[in-house]
């Protein structure tokens, strides 16, 4: 048996592939839009990708199966538990086999169960495989979201991100017994996660690759609390924001993805057509590195330099799905990287791409030094707003400072002063330069960004 790990740092995002080398057939979990590796990969070892199937319908990426399937001719096996609400679009597809639970299925010598574990999502699936060519007992588990390394998956996505009021509490206690479920289980199998440290899945993801069922007894909290009440109130604290582009995923992973090659390449365009984006009142992002958006930019484009791992999510957090999005990028050369990244999270309608020789006659982006600012904490009507998120400003915070995590900001726009200064401020400056660009976007000029990070704020300033 061969098994093969890909991970996507921008989604935190696993892919497994596992070959019986024996017949050359291939199967690859839980895939991302963006195939070519597994294909490529799968050519290095002599395989042939002849099955796909993933844990669930996902919420934070784009699936790429029906992109695999349509470039291999492998079959897709897919989730039939759940409620007819959560039931694939595209099941009765000529190249997709349902599967319930403890069903199983053959990739050449290697057999996978199928064993649903609800509670992330209704129809959530985890696949035990098992190399009969030398062994009657299984391996491990691919356990997609219902089980990482130190976390469990929440089960608030639904409601928080797709609307589903009164899921929350109900898929908390379904995890609280897939995992009473998973305890009887031999400790030697070996985990193999859907995600890693800095997924919104969770809310304490380890960054290493796998673990053991035995490991997570000991150690993980899921797997401590013997109590359901006091097992469901840990669960719900302190998840993380889940983006505002998680309900769409589940729309679109729900039907089934457009295919890449249906999609068109965005067009090149100069300066006159990104000013005219920017009146029409479309999101105009400008992928530069921070400095160069600091010292010039166009006005009313939003500032998400392209240099973050987590690029794609924080675009996804204001991307509006039903209208194209325009792009400003460094160089022609980082056009295919970046619109992969988006593309890998459905922002499939990006309408035209600049390069940064367009940003002349721009203006300047305000900004502060900590020190700077502490000279001006002591003036009436400062406000400042952390756009953190909640867990990392309870832990510390400066102090009088406003809590509004950045996706949030668009909601609470009435609530932010317009004739006082204000400041924005997070971690590193990446994010409130972000949150700078998007207010100065939306009419408030009165705005600046605290450019110093945790590290400095918090000797210079007054925090709790």
């Amino acid at each position: 048996m061969l098994l093969k790990y890909f991970y996507d740092e921008q989604l935190a995002q696993a892919t497994y592939m596992v070959g019986c080398v024996a017949t050359g057939e291939a199967l690859v979990v839980d895939p991302a839009r963006n195939v070519q590796e597994y294909i490529s990969a799968a050519q290095k070892e002599g395989l042939r990708i002849t099955h796909i199937t993933e844990t669930h319908i996902h919420a934070d990426f784009v699936s790429g199966s029906r992109e695999l399937a349509h470039q291999t001719g492998g079959t897709m096996y897919l989730s039939d538990m759940g409620d007819e609400n959560w039931k694939y679009g595209y099941a009765d597809a000529p190249n997709v086999i349902t599967v319930r639970d403890g069903d199983t299925f053959m990739v050449g010598n290697i057999r996978v169960q199928v064993m649903h574990t609800p509670g992330h999502t209704l129809e959530h699936i985890v696949f035990m495989v098992t190399d009969t060519a030398g062994a009657d007992k299984p391996m491990g588990i691919f356990t997609g979201d219902f089980l990482f390394v130190g976390d469990i998956g929440r089960p608030d996505l639904l409601e928080e991100a797709a609307g589903w009021v009164g899921t929350k509490e109900i898929g908390a206690r379904q995890q609280y017994g897939v995992v009473q479920q998973f305890k009887q289980l031999p400790d030697y199998l070996q985990i193999w996660p859907g995600h890693g440290a800095g997924s919104a899945c969770g809310k304490a993801l380890g960054a290493i690759p796998s673990t053991t069922l035995g490991y997570e007894k000991l150690f993980n909290p899921a797997f401590q609390i013997e109590d359901e009440d006091e097992f469901v109130a840990w669960l719900l604290a302190d998840q993380p924001e889940p983006p505002r582009y998680f309900a769409q995923m589940k729309k679109v992973n729900k039907v089934g993805p457009a295919l890449l090659g249906e999609l068109s390449a965005p067009a090149e365009i100069g300066k006159p057509e990104i000013e005219a984006a920017v009146a029409a009142g479309h999101l105009v992002v400008d992928a530069r590195p921070r400095n160069e958006f600091e010292k010039e930019h166009i006005p009313g484009t939003v500032s998400i330099p392209a240099t973050s791992t987590q690029f794609s999510t924080y675009v996804g957090w204001f991307v509006d799905f039903n209208t194209p999005l325009y792009l400003i990028v460094p160089t022609l050369a980082d056009v295919e990287r970046i619109v992969t990244s988006l593309r890998a999270i459905g922002v499939d309608d990006i309408a035209g791409v600049a390069t940064a020789e367009i940003v002349t006659s721009g203006e300047p982006l305000p900004v502060l030094t900590a020190q700077e600012l502490a000279e001006r904490l002591p003036l009436n009507g400062l406000t400042i707003i952390d756009v953190r998120g909640r867990t990392e400003y309870a832990e510390q915070h400066i102090r009088g400072a406003k809590n509004i995590p950045l996706g949030y900001l668009p909601r609470h726009l009435a609530e932010i002063p317009r004739d006082s200064q204000v400041v924005l401020q997070c971690a590193s400056g990446y994010r409130s330069q972000i949150a700078t660009s998007l207010l100065r976007a939306h009419g408030l000029h009165n705005v600046a960004n605290l450019k110093e990070g945790q590290e400095v704020w918090s000797q210079v300033l007054p925090v709790e």
